[in-house]
């Protein structure tokens, strides 16, 4: 059927720390081949998002972890380059969780058609694919923003929490980014309509966070941790809502940070302003995609939403633009463009 091979990025070992290039290897391997009811889909755009370095761990998860010598897990959007199923065709386009590789079989199972006329493939992997809709779920299910409040929230020129922010304004609370460096606040205020911006690289991110809330926060959307929601807790009102969707700060972490325990601190929080405090897997709400897609792709049709990709190019790249996810060195949702 083809005499290409499959190239294809396997965890070589697991990282302690940091990731480091020899965590990764390059191999080829032959193309596989439909069976009857597949299709074999060439990857065409492959979606990298910091949950992956969880999967690089055996700890214990919510997740199975990536086994020594397979594939690194990720989502996909891929062409059906031969098909055996009789409900895709050749030339149709479906996501599917087909990992760092350049071909995957698939039964079509977890998987969904991408439409390139309704908008860019790759969005199916960003702002209407897994990220947009933890930002709709985790802010709407449990952030539950009303008209009025501050909504803070954490990467926010990320994927997830740059639309966190814009749902938070479509609700008509307040929004206020928490992101790394001048160029990515200025994008939250001007490009975005944050209300305000923190830069949490500057000398005083807790006064700085503090000038940006004076009336304190309702909802802290949750991507880091650390420093970042050192500076957010003794703001938080009574009542206030936490979505905790990630806390990149310490995927890399190889022991307990230093300093006191502040667990006392945060319970007596809790307590005291009876805070709701609730982490989240975006298919916990998996029931809702459909009017996630449906009404984030009206918002964005209409101009109240709008995204930013950072595309990498070539499979070959992908661990050296992984391993700078982790560090934020990417602007907007980071995809690879396979081919």
């Amino acid at each position: 059927m083809t005499t290409a091979m499959n190239r294809r990025i396997v965890l070589a070992s697991r990282p302690h720390g940091e990731p480091r290039p020899e965590n990764f290897r390059l191999e080829e391997v032959p193309v596989p081949q439909p069976g009857p009811g597949q299709v074999l889909l060439r990857t065409r755009w492959l979606s990298l998002d910091p949950y992956m370095r969880g999967r690089m761990s055996d700890a214990k998860s919510y997740a199975a972890p990536v086994e020594i010598g397979a594939p690194i897990t990720a989502e996909t959007v891929g062409e059906v380059v031969a098909s055996n199923h009789p409900d895709c065709a050749v030339g149709e386009m479906l996501t599917a969780f087909a990992g760092w590789q350049d071909y995957f079989v698939t039964d079509g199972k977890g998987s969904r058609k991408v439409d390139p006329a309704a908008a860019p493939p790759s969005t199916a992997l960003g702002v209407l694919g897994m990220p947009g809709m933890t930002a709709y779920t985790g802010l709407l299910n449990i952030g539950r923003p009303k008209f009025g409040e501050t909504v803070v929230v954490a990467a926010a020129a990320g994927p997830v929490g740059s639309l966190v922010g814009q749902i938070a304004k479509i609700h008509g609370a307040r929004a206020v980014g928490i992101a790394g460096g001048p160029e990515k606040c200025r994008y939250l205020t001007e490009e975005l309509g944050f209300d305000a911006a923190v830069d949490h690289r500057g000398p005083d991110l807790p006064g700085a966070l503090a000038a940006a809330c004076p009336k304190g926060i309702d909802v802290y959307f949750e991507n880091v941790g650390g420093a970042v929601f050192a500076a957010v807790m003794p703001l938080l009102n009574p009542f206030a809502r936490i979505p905790v969707c990630g806390l990149v700060s310490a995927y890399n972490a190889t022991e307990v940070p230093p300093g006191p325990d502040r667990l006392p601190g945060l319970m007596r929080a809790v307590l005291t302003n009876r805070l709701h405090i609730q982490g989240f897997i975006v298919w916990d709400f998996a029931e809702q995609a459909e009017t996630f897609r449906k009404e984030v792709a009206g918002w964005i049709q209409d101009g109240r939403v709008r995204y930013r990709e950072d595309v990498v190019e070539g499979l070959e790249n992908a661990p050296e633009a992984f391993m700078g996810l982790l560090k934020g060195r990417n602007f907007g949702k980071l995809v690879v463009r396979v081919s």
